[in-house]
């Protein structure tokens, strides 16, 4: 788990400031305007993956990011087992914004802290309400839906709103392996993490809506291997930002060597696909062509988290692996080049 910051620690991060639409520490100035939109949304206080991937996504001045929303985990999850785990979320997206001297805070929002009651009836929160606005808005830019945690937020959104599923592309870390794709790893959870989140959610958002979706499964976002080496050398030596990052997964790493088979050499990044699959495309052509997928119907998911073929449903995309060189190198050269700017102007 995160640790939640108190109001002390929020505001105790003494760094030059800036907002989004801007990106001081780059020493060549990034060419001007957006080549998409974003809205992030994660359960931060769950599995500290979502923290390189929320700054990853801050860094890259080429997608602008609308919408930050902050989603809660399944009740009593061993990472935040409160009953407000979307409030803790927010207060830690708040923390990292501060670490960053980031001040857009105004496009954090928090989601709901239940998931769906059924299938027809969505959680009112300030986020879904900022989901419908942001999709809504008169701009002709691709919106992507970036999603690492359960989907509650999101099908809310879509329940309220179902043009919306015209209007952006969802990218969703989770779901279980796809049985012709892959199989599951040893001892796997039988209902995939954020998949048990909000399992309904799961099912307005599949066969329940019209939305364009790009799933990166199970077997796909444990690709997403960084080693402790990476870790110490690339992440927690870079300034106070990267060091922040690594402390919390170590917290989380050293639990899982105490209760697991032992200390491991390597951790998952398993959300940073949401930032190389939206905002690290090709130039010309614009797609995530340097990771591979496959294209079928979009199924329904079961109650038991398997899928059900639906014939004559939109398709979709499942990806198959992931350019983890490309994802990597990119957030520990930003990171570097952040730090650089961040230490000079201090």
């Amino acid at each position: 788990m995160t640790r939640i910051p108190t109001d002390e620690q929020q505001h105790d991060h003494p760094r030059p400031t800036w907002r989004l639409g801007e990106a001081p520490w780059q020493v060549i100035p990034p060419v001007p305007g957006y080549r998409a939109r974003v809205i992030v949304d994660n359960d931060f206080s769950g599995d500290p993956d979502d923290l390189p991937q929320l700054v990853h996504q801050l860094l890259t001045p080429s997608v602008e990011t609308r919408l930050v929303v902050a989603s809660h985990l399944s009740p009593r999850d061993a990472f935040d087992p409160s009953d407000h785990s979307a409030q803790n979320a927010e207060r830690i997206a708040h923390d990292v914004f501060a670490r960053m001297g980031l001040a857009s805070t105004e496009i954090i929002r928090r989601g709901s802290e239940l998931r769906l009651p059924d299938r027809a009836t969505p959680r009112p929160s300030p986020a879904a309400d900022a989901i419908v606005a942001e999709a809504m808005r008169d701009d002709d830019s691709p919106l992507f839906y970036l999603a690492g945690g359960g989907l509650t937020d999101l099908a809310s959104a879509l329940l309220i709103e179902p043009r919306i599923a015209d209007r952006m592309t969802l990218i969703w870390i989770g779901g279980n392996e796809h049985p012709d794709l892959a199989v599951p790893p040893p001892g796997a959870m039988p209902i995939e993490y954020n998949l048990l989140i909000d399992l309904t959610a799961a099912q307005v958002v599949f066969d329940g809506s019209a939305i364009p979706i790009w799933q990166v499964p199970r077997d796909v976002y444990r690709q997403c291997l960084v080693s402790s080496a990476e870790l110490r050398t690339r992440m927690a030596a870079t300034g106070p930002l990267g060091r922040y990052m690594y402390d919390e997964i170590a917290v989380v790493a050293r639990a899982a060597a105490e209760f697991g088979s032992g200390p491991a050499e390597t951790y998952a990044l398993g959300d940073s696909p949401l930032v190389l699959l939206s905002s690290l495309q090709s130039t010309f052509e614009p797609d995530s062509s340097s990771s591979t997928h496959v294209v079928r119907s979009t199924p329904a998911i079961a109650d038991d988290g398997s899928y059900v073929p639906v014939e004559g449903a939109r398709p979709m995309r499942v990806y198959t692996s992931v350019d983890t060189r490309l994802m990597f190198e990119d957030l520990f050269l930003k990171l570097a080049e952040f730090d650089r700017w961040a230490t000079a102007t201090s």
